[in-house]
């Protein structure tokens, strides 16, 4: 019965967008519990693995005591949720009371949705794909002695996914490569406007920040704003919510970029149901979007020192593992360059963030993309972060926050990159 009913609601959600309509959430909440004990930390296991018989969206799933659950429900189930919630003795905060009204308030407050130039784009606002393309194209045209785009591979529906290249002087192949991306799941808008921002600092103060001209001038800084190029431009045009990949799969739609890579792949923290937003795909690197970038890191063997995957929302900084809570030997030095990179960031607006390893400190995940750059293209220093907040907002954070979010994550970024190199 739960296989029909989740069957009838993806053929609803196919005929509704068909007919061009963009999907709406009137009266959907978010609610954030803690579980304080084990039963209470089961029963939340239970109802995410019966999340599509109750409409539930985990934002935050179940991990460990004392650590937040957020997920997103609609008001169908609002009744029957808070009283199974109530016998375990769990009483849910409601964060965002309906999730519509905030989807409008950023259409019409937080987002830019025309690109007029350099100086009009707006760093405090949140852009749609065309404008992040054309913003990229600008700065290389500009910038050209520091700034060169080039491309990783075509999505699904045939997107060019376009990165940069920025540079001080004497770039060459012998120098190391620093790699990080934003955007790998789609509705997690802050990541694209942090890396924006971030690689916007690094292009215009070079030769005005001794720091940044130092770095690029050591280090070739590899920046893919957005990964998942269709499933972004899919939560500007359709569903705000959308989390994977656009691929086609029987009646529903879309991998998880971040479960495909060929490391460990679909075991623990992934699932094999297409239907699910943690679906592993048919096959590791099956969406040539992740193939893409597997690609270009393997490009030049041992040239790439660090990469990150910036992601929102809990406000972490990880390592390897994800797949198992086992540390690997190199652990130690990894998770001081964290301390590292976290110090300097909770230094500009005193916001705490956690660091440790992917499955102890936010769940386990197999077939990520940081287990994929540590284990299979040898870049020790592989980095999953989780940007703000820690789930009053979570991935409609306010635009309000991108600016502070960008300054506090370039200081980061940078103590992380002289971590790096002085730490071969």
């Amino acid at each position: 019965m739960r296989g029909l009913l989740t069957i009838l609601a993806y053929v609803l959600a196919f005929v509704t967008l068909t007919l061009g309509e963009r999907i709406r959430y009137d009266g959907h909440q978010i609610w954030r519990v803690i579980p304080t004990s084990r039963i209470q930390l089961d029963f939340l296991g239970i109802l995410k693995e019966e999340s599509q018989k109750f409409q539930l969206d985990f934002w935050k799933e179940p991990s460990a005591l004392h650590r937040p659950v957020v997920f997103k429900i609609p008001p169908s189930k609002r009744n029957e949720i808070y009283i199974r919630l109530g016998l375990q003795g769990l009483v849910p905060e409601v964060t965002l009371k309906d999730l519509q009204k905030n989807i409008e308030k950023e259409d019409a407050l937080y987002t830019q949705k025309s690109f007029n130039g350099l100086e009009n784009f707006d760093y405090s606002k949140y852009h749609p794909l065309s404008d992040v393309n054309a913003w990229m194209e600008q700065m290389a045209n500009s910038y050209s002695n520091r700034v060169e785009l080039f491309n990783i591979s075509s999505s699904y529906e045939g997107r060019t996914i376009t990165a940069m290249k920025i540079t001080g002087a004497n770039s060459s192949d012998s120098r190391p490569g620093f790699f990080f991306n934003g955007g790998i799941h789609a509705r997690e808008w802050i990541s694209p406007a942090t890396v924006i921002y971030m690689a916007a600092q690094l292009i215009e103060q070079y030769g005005k920040n001794q720091e940044i001209t130092d770095l690029l001038d050591e280090i070739d800084w590899y920046i893919l704003p957005v990964f998942n190029v269709d499933g972004y431009e899919y939560t500007w045009t359709k569903d705000r919510n959308w989390r994977k990949t656009r691929s086609k799969h029987f009646l529903c739609h879309g991998v998880d970029p971040n479960r495909n890579w060929d490391w460990e792949w679909c075991k623990n923290g992934a699932s094999k149901d297409p239907c699910s937003d943690t679906y592993c795909g048919p096959r590791p690197f099956s969406e040539s979007e992740v193939k893409g970038v597997a690609d270009f890191l393997n490009s030049v063997p041992g040239r790439f020192r660090a990469y990150i995957d910036f992601h929102s929302f809990s406000q972490l900084w990880m390592t390897p593992w994800g797949y198992t809570t086992a540390l690997p030997p190199e652990f130690p030095v990894q998770d001081k360059c964290s301390t590292t990179a976290t110090d300097a960031l909770t230094a500009v607006h005193g916001t705490e963030y956690k660091h440790g390893n992917i499955a102890s400190t936010i769940y386990t995940a197999s077939g990520s993309s940081a287990d994929w750059a540590f284990g299979a293209a040898k870049i020790l220093y592989s980095t999953a972060v989780e940007l703000r907040d820690t789930g009053e907002y979570g991935f409609l954070l306010p635009a309000d926050q991108i600016i502070p979010s960008g300054e506090e994550t370039l200081q980061g970024l940078l103590a992380m990159a002289k971590f790096i190199l002085n730490n071969p």
